[in-house]
């Protein structure tokens, strides 16, 4: 057995064959963990991105049309983009218990590269951050989704108070 550094990693030659470190194999489980996190958070950005571009497209719509009621169609996307970002605030928060169940394996231990989030939250001590309907009024979704959905409220009353003269 020879232990060898290559770039900072530590590696292993046993046989002929070149094995990294257990070290190695749980950075590489964090980095993996880690994607994900960062994947469901643009996915929560891209969301709400999309329903301030389609809110605002229905309003032109709507503002063009004499019946005050597709104003209201507006209220459709912010609902249905509101429960598709708190799903995946809810699948981040998973992903980043496993982040810090991963972080604490202990050298030595077998990494199994495993991405199911569902053996880590069992044991979580304060699980209900993790129930969807805490993700859907969590601060980032209220702060969010209740202001628009208030404005598309406001200038609907508006719209009918000034009889269509937007």
């Amino acid at each position: 057995m020879i232990l060898a550094l290559h770039f900072g990693k530590a590696i292993v030659l046993q046989n002929g064959k070149i094995e990294m470190s257990e070290k190695h194999n749980q950075i590489k489980y964090l980095e993996m963990i880690q994607a994900i996190i960062n994947r469901m958070a643009s996915n929560s950005f891209a969301l709400k991105a999309g329903t301030v571009a389609l809110v605002s497209g229905i309003f032109v719509f709507a503002s063009r049309m004499p019946n005050f009621q597709y104003f209201f169609v507006a209220l459709i996307p912010i609902i249905f983009f509101w429960i598709l970002d708190s799903y995946y605030l809810q699948l981040e928060r998973k992903y980043r218990e496993l982040y810090n169940y991963a972080r604490k394996i202990k050298t030595g231990d077998e990494i199994d590269f495993n991405m199911d989030y569902h053996k880590v939250c069992i044991d979580i001590e304060d699980s209900s951050k993790l129930f969807f309907f805490n993700c859907f009024f969590s601060k980032s979704e209220i702060f969010f989704y209740i202001p628009l959905f208030l404005i598309v409220m406001a200038v609907s009353a508006i719209y009918i108070i000034l009889g269509c003269t937007l």
